[in-house]
């Protein structure tokens, strides 16, 4: 058996044992130890004050000397007339049964006893003492010396996967690269929206290079103590130049990284020292040291010119959404781990989810999951699949909720007009399903899906998705003359759009070519306060007069187009208020005069097959814009 070491912690108890005694002790006067004889002489005398007899054991009382008062203490005889003495004098007297020796113990001893037990418990808990309660600069990172995961756990990201591949080789084989004279890249930052993969990607790379992997969060460097977080930066920096090579991986790097001297109170704080710290280790003295750093961000632009420098983050990999094959790859690795039927097709949910990415996926394919296990089936369909996407999008179903028949036929004819104008106009998406039973927040939606991927759009593209947004308010003022404030945030959306057209995109006469953005809720501590471009009141005025130009321009052009069409759009909300759900092919059929399919068949059947798949557009180096869209009253 391994012998205890003994710690700090003990030595701390020891001497706060010591000073209770001293303090129990010092102040506890001693009793005078007194023959029975004499006891009996103070009772006669009338001197003794009180008694306190414990049977069988002792006599403790107080007596008069003087003007002072003595404690005293005799052996306890079995006398007859001791009562008797005690009364005829007119003396307190006090009996007590059990043994005073074993209440000294207690008294005495369970201090030490309970000392004894609390650094034991202490020792077993802090493994080793208290030497953790003085580890503050110790790493808190996690070292994983054998990581399962690989590539073909990471679906899609086949682009960022042939970045990082020189990066595994240089790992597997760092002498190679070193007898050329060439350098790898001292660090690799992956950047993109939160769900893309990044720390999957940073975990796959040590798993293909079977290197040892020191993981931390960008957090657990700062603390509220000076230096701290400069201390654990070189205590991980040593450990895993002792393992050699290997892989150290930063999540959320931005906590840490952040721009220097961006601060409102000062540039010399603790978080700057922990950064200063991670510079010098990245790129010090050392050369060859055979660690790679990992880095992974949502907020690139945050970081400190200096931590993305060449020698420090050489590689600055964007990991994007992923596309149509992509979004179907991933969704097979996660279908793995669950029951899913034979008829189920994974390029139809792949097509029915663009903007999803990887988190957005998996939490799909666990959702369909729950729901069929609720329903008690042996596998996963297409029907749990569907529900378990318009659970994403807009929540759970609010099936609670009970409308009176005016709101009901309000939000019947609002969804059919979303869905009247995006049938209608060109550029609109196509039109997957409408319904009005309340999801979230929402009491309706209109669910719109690309038949592509898109990274680009026009002028006329976005006017057409803004007559989109305003089709429901329309519709509301076509057919009851009036407007209702479900169409708020259809009017937020809108506004947006036509907001970033002007100041943005150049897409205004008035203003010109020219960018006007406003940092507003983006500002990052004191630095963005004084990059705000300068915008005169004439200007904002301008803007201001041309958002509202355009979008009464594209609502009148909106109403128009809906009186043209007036008989599809009482059909369709018609058709919306007996159903509560339309699909897209019922809208191509509304659109056909034909007629629907029997009521109670469409309710079965509300699983679409989707509609045929496209080509992705290949728009490599371009800014992904948007791809769905929900429409929510």
């Amino acid at each position: 058996m391994p012998k205890r070491k003994i710690g700090l912690s003990f030595w701390l108890l020891v001497a706060a044992l010591i000073l209770y005694l001293n303090y129990t002790y010092s102040g506890k006067s001693k009793e005078e130890e007194i023959t029975y004889d004499k006891f009996i002489q103070l009772i006669r005398a009338e001197k003794v004050v009180s008694v306190i007899i414990y049977k069988d054991d002792v006599i403790i009382g107080v007596y008069r000397s003087g003007m002072d008062k003595k404690k005293f203490k005799t052996p306890y005889l079995d006398d007859p007339n001791l009562i008797g003495e005690l009364q005829t004098h007119g003396i307190e007297y006090t009996g007590k049964t059990g043994n005073k020796w074993f209440s000294n113990i207690i008294f005495n001893f369970g201090p030490i006893l309970l000392f004894v037990l609390l650094w034991f418990l202490m020792a077993t808990k802090m493994s080793g003492g208290a030497k953790q309660i003085f580890s503050f600069g110790k790493t808190r990172a996690h070292n994983a010396t054998k990581v399962e995961t690989t590539f073909a756990d990471v679906a899609g990201c086949d682009e960022v996967k042939e970045e990082l591949i020189e990066i595994i080789k240089f790992l597997k084989n760092p002498k190679k690269f070193e007898k050329l004279g060439g350098k790898i890249p001292k660090g690799v930052i992956l950047y993109g929206a939160p769900g893309t993969g990044k720390t999957l990607l940073a975990k796959a790379i040590a798993g293909e290079a079977g290197v040892p992997f020191f993981s931390a969060s960008g957090s657990e460097f700062v603390e509220m103590f000076v230096g701290v977080g400069a201390s654990r930066v070189r205590d991980l920096f040593e450990m895993a130049k002792e393992s050699a090579p290997a892989v150290i991986f930063v999540d959320e790097i931005d906590a840490v990284g952040r721009h220097r001297g961006a601060g409102l109170g000062g540039g010399h704080d603790e978080r700057e020292q922990t950064l200063n710290q991670l510079l010098v280790g990245m790129d010090g003295f050392e050369e060859n040291t055979n660690v790679i750093v990992i880095a992974a961000t949502n907020r690139p632009d945050i970081l400190d010119p200096a931590l993305l420098r060449p020698g420090r983050f050489d590689r600055h990999i964007h990991v994007l959404p992923p596309n149509l094959t992509e979004r179907e790859e991933i969704l097979k690795v996660h279908a793995k781990k669950i029951k899913i039927a034979a008829e189920v097709d994974l390029a139809v949910i792949a097509r029915r989810t663009p903007g999803f990415v990887g988190s957005d996926l998996a939490n799909i394919i666990n959702e369909a999951a729950l729901l069929a296990a609720r329903k008690d089936k042996e596998a996963v369909e297409m029907q749990e699949l569907e529900e378990a996407i318009d659970r994403v999008i807009a929540g759970p179903e609010k099936k609670s909720r009970i409308m009176q028949e005016k709101e009901k036929k309000i939000i019947c004819y609002h969804e059919s007009g979303h869905a009247l104008v995006a049938k209608l106009l060109p550029n609109g998406d196509p039109v997957h399903k409408v319904s009005i039973i309340p999801r979230g927040p929402a009491l309706g939606y209109t669910l719109q899906i690309p038949t592509e991927d898109r990274y680009i759009a026009s002028r006329e593209e976005l006017s057409d998705k803004i007559k989109v947004l305003l089709g429901g308010r329309c519709a509301e003022k076509v057919i009851f003359n009036q407007i209702t404030t479900g169409a708020s945030n259809d009017l937020e959306k809108a506004t947006e759009i036509v907001y970033k057209m002007i100041t943005e995109y150049g897409m205004s006469k008035r203003i010109g070519p020219a960018v006007f953005k406003e940092h507003g809720a983006d500002v990052f501590l004191g630095m963005d306060l004084f990059k705000q471009p300068h915008i005169s009141e004439k200007i904002k005025q301008t803007i201001d007069e041309e958002v509202t130009d355009i979008i009464v321009k594209l609502e009148r052009e909106t109403i128009e187009l809906l009186e043209k069409n007036k008989k599809y759009l009482n059909k369709m909300a018609e058709e919306l208020e007996k159903r509560e759900i339309l699909l897209g092919s019922d809208i191509e059929s509304i659109m056909r005069e034909e007629e629907l399919p029997d009521f109670k068949a469409s309710k079965e059947n509300v699983i679409a097959t989707g509609e045929p798949q496209a080509k992705e557009k290949d728009n490599s180096g371009q800014k992904k814009d948007n791809t769905g869209d929900k429409t929510d009253s």
